[in-house]
């Protein structure tokens, strides 16, 4: 079994969900749909899988037939996406792609407006208001910029490296800098992206005939589909994978194996917004949520897969992660066989 699934926490859950609450509509089915089990909304630290999310996503945009999942004034039609998709695989650059789908959804979205600028080489994306914010109206433009975000990463066949993701409010307990791997800079003005202008000039590399494979495999590979896997901090999660049924190498001992001094390794790991007993903590319980869903394993069996020699330890450390213990995680989603 390949461990290689980051989960997803259950903030972006009751976040997606704002939109069916809002409508008054009975939100029990479609976590049904998706094999999430409602409990888990009441545990502020509970996780999901990719999958049970991307199947929210699609029950979400069936059930209440937008896009954006109810969370704006006017629903997003269906199709709109797709559409979209199909004038950008015919440019011949990302910086052109990214003008046409902005000036695309200009013409959909009444709440807010996607612009480019380019300052000192820099590029900045922001999502600029057309009313006043409320919770779902940030939660929608968060996501559409990391669906963006992912979509012209494969139109271009690379994740695009970020300088800095903006984010209006204050500071919350997100994953946001470990999908985008940067710090996140709280309180601005607009919630937005910044890359290296230079990105701009990279060719579409996509055509009409790849992109039916890439949409039939949406929402999913919006998702996940582009994280960098060759960013320190992937690079530290393969290594310790390897390892992660017996004692866990120290951050000297990572740094050996990565030819980089324990300084420097902490320096570059704080600029992606992360730490090493985070990523230690997080590749841990992203193993037994998937061990859990996916196996019939006794629970003492999956705490030594992820390096507990004592099920009560496992027992302790996955509820201080996830909120519930890993026997209650299990009876409540079921294990998927």
């Amino acid at each position: 079994m390949t461990l290689t699934h980051h989960t997803i926490a259950i903030q972006q859950v009751h976040g997606i969900l704002m939109g069916v609450r809002h409508r008054g509509l009975d939100t029990a089915p479609l976590l049904a749909r998706a094999g999430i089990a409602t409990s888990l909304l009441e545990s502020p630290l509970a996780r999901i899988s990719q999958r049970q999310y991307a199947l929210l996503i699609r029950a979400l945009r069936r059930e209440l037939r937008d896009e954006l999942w109810g969370l704006l004034s006017h629903p997003l039609p269906p199709g709109s996406f797709g559409q979209c998709m199909r004038r950008l695989v015919r440019c011949a650059t990302l910086g052109e792609a990214l003008r046409e789908g902005f000036a695309w959804y200009h013409l959909l979205l009444k709440d807010f407006v996607p612009r480019l600028s380019v300052v000192d080489g820099s590029a900045h994306v922001q999502f600029v208001l057309r009313r006043a914010s409320d919770a779902r109206l940030d939660y929608a433009i968060k996501a559409f910029m990391l669906l963006a975000f992912n979509a012209f990463s494969w139109l271009v066949a690379r994740r695009i490296p970020v300088l800095a993701v903006d984010y209006t409010a204050e500071h919350t307990i997100t994953d946001i800098s470990r999908v985008y791997q940067v710090p996140v800079r709280y309180g601005m003005p607009h919630v937005g992206i910044s890359f290296e202008a230079r990105w701009l000039d990279l060719p579409v590399v996509q055509s009409p005939q790849s992109l039916g494979e890439f949409l039939a495999g949406s929402p999913a590979n919006l998702i996940v589909k582009y994280r960098d896997t060759s960013s320190l901090t992937e690079r530290i999660r393969r290594l310790l994978r390897k390892r992660l049924g017996d004692e866990l190498p120290s951050l000297e001992e990572v740094g050996e194996a990565l030819a980089v001094t324990p300084q420097t390794l902490r320096r570059r790991l704080r600029d992606e917004g992360r730490g090493f007993q985070q990523i230690k903590d997080e590749l841990r319980r992203d193993a037994a949520i998937e061990f859990l869903l996916h196996t019939p394993l006794p629970l003492l069996d999956i705490a030594n897969r992820v390096g507990f020699s004592e099920a009560s330890t496992f027992h302790r450390a996955f509820k201080q992660w996830t909120g519930v213990a890993p026997g209650e995680y299990r009876l409540v989603h079921g294990a998927e066989r």
